[in-house]
């Protein structure tokens, strides 16, 4: 089969058909390869959490190519994973699979069962009480303590409005921060901290209400910095100065250059 045929070919293949060729391929590895057969879930683990977050940053940026390139770089993980457990009699990749057919069914009885929804809230109201019958464990037990300050946040306020501990409307969530605001201007040195922090939930939980992902907003803000101070930076090199020798007004002037250009 030469080059062409077999790319055809690559091209014509089931999802099952590719799937199992990449089975094959990590049982080769793992076999064969002096790195891969080293690791260990443990060692595996920084490497999935820097490919979750590539991912998202292919995704902000609305690269598909890097997206469809991250997801096969995690799904590979998914397999490596599986085959760890495999080897150690705990499970494998069909019990992987197995087990999140029956929760998404178990989880969905508006699809699979007879309750009915009106809409996506009521999906998620379902979700989390099929949950936490299942699991029986605190509501907010199920949000990982290693996840970023900012999401956890975002998902502790999911988890309490959906058994529905919840503000009722975008008027009582913003009247929050601005109660949350005053408490923090007015809070000693040694409570700052404390109120900042309350002070950052509310505008996370106003950001949920009005419909924006405070997680991608504030990463959008990240990169714009980036890119308004790499612009500043520039213009600081081509003058062939020292960033001591503008006063902060010269350099917001190149700042609100870089506005200006979209930057």
């Amino acid at each position: 089969m030469n080059n062409s045929t077999e790319t055809e070919y690559q091209k014509m293949t089931k999802p099952e058909t590719e799937f199992l060729r990449l089975l094959k391929i990590m049982d080769d590895l793992r076999e064969k390869c002096p790195w891969d057969k080293k690791q260990t879930f443990e060692s595996l683990r920084y490497l999935t959490i820097e490919e979750v977050y590539e991912l998202s940053e292919a995704i902000l940026e609305k690269n598909y190519d890097s997206i469809k390139s991250e997801l096969g770089d995690l799904l590979l993980h998914i397999v490596f994973y599986s085959k760890l457990g495999s080897e150690l009699n705990a499970f494998d990749i069909t019990d992987v699979l197995h087990q999140i057919c029956e929760k998404l069914i178990r989880r969905h009885p508006h699809i699979y069962g007879d309750i009915k929804v009106d809409n996506e809230e009521d999906v998620k109201k379902n979700w989390e009480f099929i949950k936490q019958k299942e699991e029986k464990k605190r509501i907010l037990s199920g949000v990982s303590k290693g996840l970023p300050a900012l999401v956890k946040a975002i998902r502790i306020q999911e988890k309490a409005r959906g058994v529905g501990f919840d503000f009722e409307n975008t008027e009582q969530t913003w009247q929050k921060v601005l109660e949350e605001f005053k408490e923090f201007q007015n809070a000693s040195p040694d409570e700052r901290s404390q109120e900042l922090g309350d002070l950052l939930f509310a505008i996370i939980n106003y950001s949920r209400f009005i419909g924006i992902n405070a997680e991608d907003a504030l990463e959008n803000a990240n990169q714009k910095f980036i890119r308004r101070f790499n612009f500043v930076e520039e213009q600081v090199e081509i003058s062939q100065k020292q960033w001591s020798d503008f006063t902060l007004q010269e350099l917001d002037e190149f700042w609100n250059q870089a506005k200006s250009k979209g930057l």
